[in-house]
């Protein structure tokens, strides 16, 4: 066994990081290079994600996600990742019935189809190395529903599920696979929402959680540098809550 690196650290690591110019992303970028690892911020966005690499000293590419065979093909271009970070989503605020099927493709695509995409590709060299952390960013619309995210709920289920089962098939090669499920996280894409709902669907949303307010993106962070780290080698399969107790209800 390779020698354990200290608490929190990562250093020498490869780490992919899917959405990573802003929010979330952004913060897990941000936490994995401070512990020392080498992180590509892979987003549509590259103008954001190249100057958050100038100043973290990452690296940044241009990437769709949705995109399989431009996930495959930007993997393909760079050495092996250690670590991936499946982290790009997007969320349409809608009730079913006013979507249409090219709206649940689209959401399916980014939210659950980039993470098969992403992983399938990452997998190979971390078998053949008999190592890796793969963490996939769920949500808790994955296991409460959502009013007005339906499709987006259904496709983080999906998202946990094959967490489990990839966790199931590569424990073997030293692999592990955990999801995280944040909750109401002060990002854009909840800033969105909140622009569209106004003061009642924030409400809605802090007292649907046990602490009362917002998360912030470095608190995700933390959670994703843990399960990491070496001192999480013995977590595998697990969907860890972000969500300021929202998951366990009131």
């Amino acid at each position: 066994m390779a020698e354990t690196l200290p608490f929190g650290r990562l250093d020498g690591r490869r780490a992919f990081v899917s959405g990573g110019a802003r929010g979330i992303g952004a913060a897990i970028a941000q936490s994995f290079a401070d512990a020392g690892a080498r992180v590509m911020i892979a987003d549509l966005d590259l103008a954001t994600a190249a100057e958050l690499a100038g100043r973290i000293g990452a690296v940044a590419a241009k990437l769709d996600v949705g995109d399989i065979a431009a996930v495959q093909a930007a993997m393909a271009q760079h050495d092996p990742f250690d670590i991936l970070v499946n982290n790009a989503g997007i969320d349409q605020h809608a009730f079913f019935t006013d979507t249409t099927p090219d709206d649940w493709a689209r959401l399916i695509a980014v939210n659950l189809t980039a993470v098969l995409a992403c992983t399938h590709a990452a997998l190979p060299a971390m078998q053949a190395a008999r190592f890796g952390r793969i963490i996939n960013i769920a949500s808790e619309a994955a296991r409460l529903g959502s009013k007005g995210g339906a499709v987006y709920a259904a496709a983080k289920g999906g998202v946990i599920a094959f967490t489990k089962s990839i966790a199931r098939e590569n424990a073997r090669f030293g692999i592990t696979a955990n999801a995280i499920a944040p909750g109401p996280i002060r990002t854009p894409m909840l800033e969105q929402a909140v622009a569209k709902g106004g003061d009642k669907i924030l409400q809605a949303m802090t007292g649907a959680t046990l602490l009362g307010r917002l998360g912030e993106p470095n608190e995700v962070a933390a959670a994703a540098r843990f399960l990491a780290s070496d001192q999480a080698a013995y977590i595998t399969g697990e969907t860890l809550g972000v969500s300021g107790g929202k998951g366990i209800g009131g």
